[in-house]
């Protein structure tokens, strides 16, 4: 079983940045593929990057390329959300993910595709 614990939320003005931070317990994430998805109130919630096991491949959402980086130390089992250039539509609960790869999976880009999942931490941008 895979535990994960998110940090670093906060309120930020507009043009500001955040990092995140997901670590792990319980088991390695070392050969997992990772994600973060965020879900703002009364709004599904939506994926925002993902990044292979070995954080050679990453994706994100067409909403955040260009202002967010995705990376992962897996010596310390962590897995880092950077952003930069924040919007007040970025504004929302940002959770981090982990499941398994595949020979056929490198990424996942769809919520449905994960298995572990974070309680979250809010992220709240001013204008």
């Amino acid at each position: 079983q895979v535990q994960l614990v998110e940090s670093g939320g906060g309120l930020v003005q507009a043009g500001g940045s955040l990092r995140l931070s997901c670590t792990a317990s319980g088991h390695t994430l070392s050969s997992h593929i990772m994600g973060w998805f965020r879900q703002a109130a009364g709004n599904e919630r939506e994926f925002v990057a993902t990044i292979s096991w070995t954080g050679g491949v990453r994706a994100y959402a067409s909403s955040v390329t260009g202002r967010f980086t995705i990376s992962r130390d897996n010596a310390k089992n962590t897995v880092y959300l950077q952003m930069d250039s924040l919007e007040p539509e970025d504004t929302s609960v940002y959770y981090c993910a982990a499941t398994h790869r595949t020979a056929e999976k490198i990424v996942a880009l769809h919520a449905t595709q994960y298995i572990y999942w974070g309680q979250g931490t809010q992220v709240t941008v001013s204008s």
